[in-house]
């Protein structure tokens, strides 16, 4: 079994956490609220504008043998770049106010998972990253688009309020191909034991962020936003 396909298997029942969610479960039955969608949207702001600055401190720290990986940290700097802001426009699209948003503080399960993402590659080793990558990148692939599709429709939002779910419903098939391929390339039983590690941990914490999520999110709606909710 190559060590992809063996991460895929091994941390089966920490993805069946994340997805084992509530506001997962009442999303897929059409139990979501606008502002749970929005709650969502605050806290992977949250974590997302983390994930470029860490991308740097994996690549800088990365040592010589595996400047092959270094040169994919690169790929994936390029391919992040910007998507915190696209979080952003999404929140305005809903009627929030995003400036709110950007000055917000993260739930705690959030700055948890953020801070263990630090840890790792600053005080461990950059090469555990990637069991956080395996985790976003490969939710994202498996409920990304229909999630978007689902809470479209019950919410009537328009499309602009889903660039962030709907580009990496798509671009992560891409993405998930190419992180096949590098982690294939690890063969160091000691790394990938670490990886398996981190992306159990990172399912933990990522999960105990859905679970978190409320509706009382504390960014406050568009002034025209609120009065058509409330003359609905």
């Amino acid at each position: 079994m190559n060590f992809y396909d063996k991460l895929v298997k091994e941390t089966a029942s920490g993805q069946q956490y994340l997805l084992g969610a509530p506001i997962i479960t009442r999303c897929f039955t059409g139990e979501i609220t606008l502002d749970d969608y929005v709650a969502f949207l605050l806290q992977a702001y949250h974590h997302v504008k983390h994930t470029v600055p860490l991308l740097m401190g994996v690549g800088a720290r990365l040592p010589e043998e595996k400047e092959w990986l270094r040169v994919a940290v690169a790929e994936y700097i390029e391919e992040e770049t910007g998507h915190q802001e696209w979080i952003l426009n999404d929140i305005a699209a809903c009627g929030y106010d995003k400036e709110a948003a950007r000055h917000s503080q993260p739930l705690p399960s959030t700055e948890l998972m953020v801070a263990y993402a630090w840890d790792m590659v600053n005080r461990v080793n950059p090469l555990g990253f990637f069991g956080m990558v395996h985790v976003l990148e490969g939710t994202s692939i498996n409920i990304a688009s229909q999630a978007a599709d689902v809470i479209r429709s019950k919410l009537d939002l328009p499309r602009k309020a889903f660039s962030y779910l709907y580009s990496h419903g798509a671009l992560d098939q891409e993405h998930i191909r190419f992180f096949e391929s590098l982690m294939n390339r690890i063969s160091d039983e000691k790394e990938q034991a670490l990886i398996l590690h981190t992306a159990d941990m990172f399912f933990q914490l990522y999960g105990n962020i859905f679970r978190t999520l409320t509706p009382d999110h504390g960014i406050p709606m568009n002034n025209g936003a609120r009065e058509l909710r409330n003359a609905g």
